[in-house]
């Protein structure tokens, strides 16, 4: 305990340390962030102002909109900070939140995307059974649960690196409170630890990954099985642009964590910390909306109305 209570604060690296990319990168972030926030926040305002897309569908993307602002504003805000002043310090009281709002909103998503892969599946599955199989209590449910298991595994890792000691260093190689950078300065044992990090990460993800797999098997053999074309547009563009944003989040994350240790580098998790707390949540509402017509009719609807509301105000 003594040697914990030395450590106060860490320093957090910035993205590069290179001065001529740090403005330009900067300026980027800046317009993805910002992009993030109109988007995501626009997605929930459509949503929420359109009584036409009060649908399970849409009341799952409307909880993945906030999970990807959440998560990605949790660590912005820090990485542009490092990028205009250089390394920034942040206090051990800081450091936990950060990880755990960052672990929690990740997971969240996880869970998220494996409900709306189910919701998929009972669309293109059982399309007469859909009302009742997707009622309003059953995704409630379904959200709770997602929050639930995603606040409880971020809560046992940060727990978890936190009872670490620190003595070590006070250098984080990051831009933000990771796991993985924080157990590399701990001098206590940290093989327990990373069993801990390796098998919860690895459960939600391939618990996840099991529901999406089966679900879409189910989803192709229908696909197969239907006789109309249209069929097989309307079931394809139900599931496109979840797809991708599976393709996507999976991908990098498995990337990211699911390795030995030794075989982690810090520049490479930076890139990819990069990708999946910043450029993922910025394209998740661009798919969702360009590949979605209801999305962008309810969009056009929603904006007339508002403009029309604003010029009867004025006259």
């Amino acid at each position: 305990m003594e040697n914990r209570t030395e450590v106060t604060g860490f320093f957090l690296l910035r993205l590069t340390s290179d001065l001529h990319l740090q403005l330009p990168l900067f300026m980027i972030l800046l317009l993805i962030y910002t992009i993030t926030l109109v988007g995501n926040l626009g997605m929930i305002l459509v949503i929420v102002l359109d009584f036409r897309l009060h649908t399970p569908m849409y009341f799952f993307l409307g909880n993945l909109s906030l999970v990807d602002l959440c998560y990605s504003s949790a660590v912005t805000p820090t990485l542009l900070t490092g990028l205009l002043i250089g390394d920034k310090v942040i206090s051990y009281n800081a450091c936990a939140p950060q990880m755990f709002l960052l672990g929690s909103f990740a997971t969240v998503e996880n869970y998220l995307l494996a409900s709306m892969a189910y919701d998929c599946y009972a669309a293109v599955c059982k399309p007469l059974h859909y009302t009742t199989t997707m009622t309003p209590s059953v995704c409630t449910s379904l959200i709770i649960g997602c929050y639930v298991c995603g606040f409880l595994s971020a809560s046992i890792l940060t727990w978890d690196t936190f009872n670490l000691i620190f003595c070590k260093s006070i250098l984080v190689h990051h831009f933000f409170c990771d796991v993985l950078a924080l157990m590399v300065l701990s001098c206590s044992d940290t093989h327990i630890s990373e069993l801990v990090l390796i098998y919860i990460v690895s459960f939600c993800i391939f618990f996840a990954l099991l529901i999406i797999l089966i679900s879409y098997i189910f989803i192709f053999i229908t696909i197969l099985k239907m006789r109309s074309a249209a069929g097989h547009r309307k079931a394809i563009s139900t599931c496109a642009s979840h797809f991708s944003a599976v393709s996507v989040f999976y991908g990098t994350l498995i990337f990211m964590y699911v390795q030995p240790n030794s075989s982690h580098s810090m520049d490479t998790d930076k890139i990819a910390s990069v990708f999946y707390t910043k450029v993922i949540p910025m394209l998740n509402p661009v798919i969702n909306s360009l590949r979605n017509k209801e999305v962008m009719i309810a969009i056009s609807r929603v904006w007339t109305e508002k403009l029309g509301e604003i010029k009867l105000d004025f006259l």
